[in-house]
């Protein structure tokens, strides 16, 4: 999703669920050993427990966490958390990372699509955003001294023609 923030820079984001179900499959990563369940990672994420079930029931689905039954159950990861990526997760959530609706692989979707001058660029970019996502694991995330300093907050130049 494209949005403008009140300066007119472009920002690009992800959905509050996909951003919710990063932070919760990282506090599993920590501890991968541990058995957690929903109660447990509600308090330890300040979540709400109903956006936490249906994360968790997303991921499980998808085939990224391992549902346990009885008395001590609740989740845990179904891979190695260097084995599952950013990507992986965001995918689960919020479907494959498609910047603009030309590159989602779905000819004549499109008007323009014939005669377009940009598409092939829009598909670099996406290239490079899907390359970043996949790039950071949960292990990474599950490291905070190894953590990347946070970017400078000053606002992204605005792109000429933006808007």
């Amino acid at each position: 999703m494209v949005l403008f923030d009140p300066e007119g820079t472009i920002v690009i984001r992800l959905t509050r669920l996909a951003d919710y179900a990063v932070l919760l499959m990282s506090h599993l990563a920590e501890r991968p050993e541990h058995v957690f369940n929903a109660a447990e990672l509600a308090a330890a994420s300040s979540l709400p427990a109903p956006t936490v079930r249906k994360i968790l029931g997303l991921m499980s689905r998808g085939g990224l966490l391992l549902s346990h039954r009885g008395q001590a159950g609740g989740f845990s990861l179904a891979r190695e958390a260097a084995h599952i990526t950013v990507g992986d997760i965001v995918c689960l959530v919020d479907g494959p990372v498609a910047l603009t609706e030309c590159i989602q692989d779905r000819p004549g979707h499109c008007d323009l699509e014939a005669r377009c001058r940009v598409r092939g660029y829009w598909q670099k970019i996406n290239g490079a955003v899907q390359r970043a996502l996949t790039e950071v694991s949960l292990a990474d995330l599950a490291c905070p001294a190894l953590a990347l300093p946070i970017a400078d907050t000053a606002p992204a130049p605005v792109l000429s023609g933006a808007r």
